[in-house]
């Protein structure tokens, strides 16, 4: 990152708003100024950059010139991820054609200048943030102000000037440009930039299961985990018992790395022998890297980050094209090519050949490319801003931070397979003078005008959903004739989604997401044709989605964030073969596929596998990890203060029906869980907020004192196992009691949250004194302990397979229960009528509810029996919480990536056009590749796919069907509707059923009305072919109405 002070920069900027996230006099110890975050807004970025680079991006004054399509997605993204402050410069006005990418511009605003239209709109996003327009001159007193200069729209001569101050002053330099399908990056960040962390992922770790002294040394670790070692990487070693002089030594270098062992490259001969324990860490250190000024890497581009592997020769193509394209443009008084000139297409396809004539280096040029570029370059397509405002807000984040590795130093993007196969006529794409002048100019008219008149379905309207809005209305979709955006979403903003999820503010905190998303949009284009639905996409609301509803749509955008979710929309599409483009986002990362009817494959063919859960006696006897802990501690707190108070509110509405219900079970799992009703209703019930003290503090005793020393007297340090090995080898951890210490602040904060959590489950009183942690563990002192007494015989489950804790129950497990319902039904008698508990919900994004402050204290507690490291409440909230990391930049990023997808959807291009993509910004890569097209089957003539679907005309009856069948060479055995069987020809009384209508067979055996709007019902067929093998046959329909 850049090591330019900001002290003396205040001064010159706006004094807006004072920033929340403003640097003290005082500076972190790692170099990071301390900075205020507000992390119940930021919580999903802090997933992504961490603290520390969030406080070294609140330092840094960021330029944006040209505040066009590119200029406005580039400060979007870069308000939202929260720097000290933004400058908007232009000294254009603002005009027609801007609209259809400018999102912060109306048509009261042309003749406008462009910085100060749409300043107060980017200034909304983030208060926290000064944002200032500006018309002055670029000297270098103005470019001495800031840390990061952007510059788009901007003549190259005039960027190199602008770069060579920057680059000889510590300022990071960006030139960004999009010209209708083509795009160009490029980035100067100095002679020395310092990356401090190249990737952002978690530092790969390893428990080490033995090592063998020699040179080089051998580490083998435990086989729970696969080690992701590199050779040629450096790891760190700690807990390391006898061979010690590995602890704290300096990063060691590894070469020979495999799934469970690798090689250290050091002579540990004379080191002390390992005798047990240690983990060892990837070493992660920071990068320098050396920029070249614009001039120079004009001339020596160096290496090209690709993105299309089809298009290897493209990018030094393009470097040349855009070359060429502005030295046209300075000859033309600053303007580009007109759409559908000839002439001048051709004249900078000279201007190309010309600069390839005096390089050093040529390159292949391609005239038809070239001319493409000439003839859309006036337009800013809005899918295209959006994708680069994502990737160049995320490398201003990069020079502002050190976080994530930039782009070394050029980034060239085309996607041509957007454009019409055929060359447009000057008529078809000559302007109107209106805000689609851009999009017209491109694809032409004819197609602008189809555009308009698309029915499409968008599922979800947060992050994804919000830029996709954004993004159809600017580019017209649905704004005309016969257009229809349906968008549905069932849930309500919360605080947190405002820092990616830019359609919405504060004061729209609970409402609706798809009702206030779409009212956004409006305002971006009115005419943008939408209905909002608060439902979600799903088979309990097939009545709202209904058939007629999916058949009417043109296509379908997914903007979800789960896979169940997804897998159903998917279902859908293929169901009613409509095209589904697909997207996901996680931190810097993101994908998109599209599922094309007939052409591709659906987005159900292929599954991430599961991930891999901790086995049930790792989570509750021997965690190794502060993950383990913190998954222990939200099952505690759902199961004390959510799943048991509801059990118990079950007993107290019909206690008859809930013991009979437990007499009839009589199983340790009755017994369990009456024990647990008989603890909050009897035995722990609290009435008193110093009662609920005195529960937390016995519940501190019970979890981290008595259940630890129990399992150590079960599993003594020397114990061993059936073979002789020690019991408490790695991974295990042989863990200590703790002792309830008042003074320590982790005591007072987990007794305070829980006796906070306890009152509110009995619906008692909490005084405002609660609130001090201080006299709250001063009553919690007060309380006696009962002395631990170690049990013999208690079974402690270790099978790593077992799904369930050990049963200690009695030999008479149906005594016990008795005398547990008897305490249950006396205590009946003391409680007022109609008496309820009050279950809480776990919620993560409420730092006042003590939620998070149970669980990270609970967490931190189990670690500290453990010694394994633990983590501050945001660190807890999001694994706890499972909080999925998200960004702006990503987003926006995939969502262009699928924008331009569309207009291929909507000429009908074949499948070698379409690009699924995986990205990841923080590196940076692209990975674009075709579509896989789906499974084929063939039989007999016939041709098919999941794709398809066989409708069988008429009220049928079975035996009908099974000819149908056997009319095309195949033998039908089973038919099937949903989990019902309604023949198969193994059972004979099932050929009484032969002769019956498929319809009532439906309503009788499967228990399934058809709706009236429906005709038809869909069963799945069995068969067999010619030679008795099994064959997939499409899903039937039987048209029966």
């Amino acid at each position: 990152m850049s090591k330019r002070g900001t002290s003396d920069i205040e001064q010159d900027l706006p004094g807006a708003k004072k920033s929340k996230m403003t640097a003290s006099d005082a500076a972190a110890a790692n170099g990071a100024p301390a900075v205020e975050i507000d992390e119940d807004l930021h919580s999903r970025q802090l997933a992504v950059y961490g603290k520390e680079s969030m406080r070294r991006m609140a330092t840094a004054n960021v330029l944006i010139c040209g505040l066009g399509g590119l200029g406005v997605e580039v400060a979007k993204n870069v308000i939202l991820a929260g720097v000290k402050s933004i400058t908007l410069h232009d000294r254009a006005e603002v005009a027609m054609r801007d609209l259809g990418s400018q999102f912060y511009l109306g048509e009261g605003d042309v003749g406008k200048n462009r910085a100060e239209a749409c300043r107060e709109a980017v200034q909304e996003l983030n208060t926290s943030v000064p944002v200032v327009a500006s018309t002055a001159d670029l000297d270098d007193a103005v470019l001495g102000q800031f840390q990061v200069v952007v510059v788009t729209e901007t003549p190259l001569g005039e960027s190199i000037r602008i770069d060579e101050y920057c680059h000889a002053n510590g300022v990071a330099f960006i030139k960004a440009d999009v010209r209708g399908v083509f795009a160009q990056v490029f980035c100067d960040f100095g002679p020395a930039f310092e990356v401090l962390d190249v990737d952002g992922e978690e530092p790969h770790t390893g428990i080490i299961a033995g090592i063998t002294p020699g040179n080089p040394t051998l580490v083998t670790t435990v086989e729970d985990e696969r080690l992701e070692f590199q050779d040629g990487e450096e790891v760190t070693f700690n807990e390391v018992v006898g061979m010690t002089e590995l602890n704290g030594r300096a990063p060691i270098r590894v070469k020979n790395c495999k799934a469970h062992s690798f090689h250290l490259e050091i002579d540990s001969t004379d080191f002390q022998p390992y005798q047990r324990g240690g983990i060892v860490t990837q070493h992660k250190g920071s990068k320098s890297l050396a920029f070249k000024p614009l001039a120079a890497a004009l001339q020596e581009p160096g290496e090209f980050l690709l993105s299309d592997f089809a298009k290897l020769e493209r990018s030094p193509l393009l470097h040349l094209g855009f070359q060429a394209l502005d030295q046209w443009a300075q000859a033309n008084g600053g303007r580009m090519p007109e759409p559908g000139n000839q002439a001048e297409a051709d004249a900078v396809v000279a201007a190309a050949k010309q600069l390839n004539d005096a390089a050093a280096d040529k390159v292949e040029v391609d005239d038809g490319v070239l001319r493409k570029l000439a003839l859309t370059a006036r337009a800013c397509l809005n899918p295209m801003a959006a994708m680069f405002g994502g990737v160049v807000g995320q490398e201003v984040v990069k020079a502002a931070s050190g976080k994530f590795h930039p782009l070394h130093q050029w980034f060239y993007f085309d996607s041509v397979e957007s454009l019409p196969d055929e060359p447009l006529p000057a008529e078809e794409v000559a302007p109107e003078g209106g805000r689609y002048d851009d999009s017209i100019a491109v694809f032409g008219r004819s197609l602008h005008k189809k555009l308009e008149g698309q029915k499409v379905f968008l599922v979800g309207a947060g992050a994804l959903g919000c830029e996709f809005l954004k993004n159809f209305a600017l580019m017209g979709l649905a704004c005309g004739e016969g257009g229809l955006l349906t968008v549905t979403d069932d849930d309500v903003i919360e605080k947190s989604n405002l820092s990616r999820q830019f359609l919405f503010r504060d004061w729209n905190i609970g409402s609706s997401k798809s009702s206030t998303s779409t009212e956004a949009a409006a305002k971006i284009n009115p005419a943008l044709r939408m209905n909002a639905l608060q439902n979600r996409v799903s088979p309990e609301t097939e009545g709202v989605f209904n058939d007629s509803f999916w058949e009417g749509l043109d296509v379908v955008v997914n903007a979800l964030d789960n896979v169940n979710a997804r897998l159903y929309v998917d279902s859908r599409c293929v169901y009613f073969c409509k095209p589904l483009l697909e997207s996901g986002t996680l931190g810097a990362k993101c994908n998109t596929q599209m599922v094309i009817p007939r052409l591709t494959e659906n987005y159900g063919a292929s599954r991430d596998p599961p991930e891999k859960q901790a086995p049930m006696c790792t989570l509750h006897s021997f965690p190794h990890n502060i993950h383990h802990c913190l998954t222990y501690a939200r099952s505690e707190f759902e199961g004390i203060l959510e799943k048991t108070p509801t059990e118990a509110n079950a007993f107290l509405s019909d206690p008859d029906k809930y013991i009979s219900s437990a007499k009839a079970s009589s199983d340790a799992a009755a017994r369990q869980q009456l024990e647990k009703l008989v603890e909050v209703l009897v035995s722990e019930r609290c009435q008193s907020f110093e009662d609920c003290i005195a529960w937390a503090r016995r519940k501190f005793q019970q979890q981290f004192h008595d259940r630890i020393a129990q399992l150590v007297f079960t599993f003594p340090e020397d114990a061993k196992t059936s073979t002789g090995a020690l019991f408490w080898s790695p991974p295990k951890r042989f863990p200590t009691p703790l002792t309830f210490t008042p003074s320590d602040p982790s005591h007072a904060a987990f007794v305070q949250a829980a006796a906070i959590l306890k009152a509110q489950v009995h619906g008692l009183p909490v005084p405002e004194w609660a609130g001090d942690a201080q006299r709250v563990v001063a009553v919690a002192a007060g309380v006696e302990d009962t002395p631990f007494q170690p049990k013999e015989n208690v079974r402690i489950e270790t099978d790593p397979k077992a799904s369930a804790p050990a049963a200690d129950g009695p030999a008479h497990e149906d005594a016990v229960i008795d005398n547990l319902i008897g305490r249950l039904r006396g205590t009946l008698e003391g409680l007022p009528k109609g008496t309820q508990l009050s279950p809480v919900s776990f919620e993560k994004d409420d730092d006042s509810n003590y939620h998070m402050q149970f669980i990270a204290g609970f967490a931190n507690m189990r670690a500290r029996n453990y010694a394994i490291p633990e983590v501050d409440k945001l660190q807890a909230k999001l694994i706890a919480g499972r909080i999925i990391p998200a960004i702006a930049t990503t987003t926006a990023m995939a969502t262009g990536l699928v924008c331009l997808e569309l207009y291929k959807v909507l000429q009908n291009k074949p499948v070698e056009a379409y690009r699924n993509t995986f990205a990841n910004l923080a590196l940076p890569l692209f990975a674009m590749a075709e579509p896989i097209p789906p499974k084929a089957f063939k039989y007999q003539g016939m041709e098919w796919s999941l794709w398809d679907r066989w409708i069988l005309e008429g009220d049928m009856t079975v035996n009908k069907v099974l000819e149908w069948f056997r009319g095309r060479g195949l033998e039908a055995y089973s038919i099937s509707c949903g989990q019902s069987l309604l023949y198969n020809n193994i059972f004979p009384k099932h050929k009484e059923r032969l002769d019956k209508k498929m319809s009532d067979l439906v309503v009788s055996v499967a228990k399934m009305e058809v709706p009236a709007e429906r005709n038809h019902f869909d069963v799945v067929v069995a068969c067999e072919d010619e030679d008795g093998e099994d064959l997939d046959v499409p899903l039937v329909s039987i048209k029966f109405r």
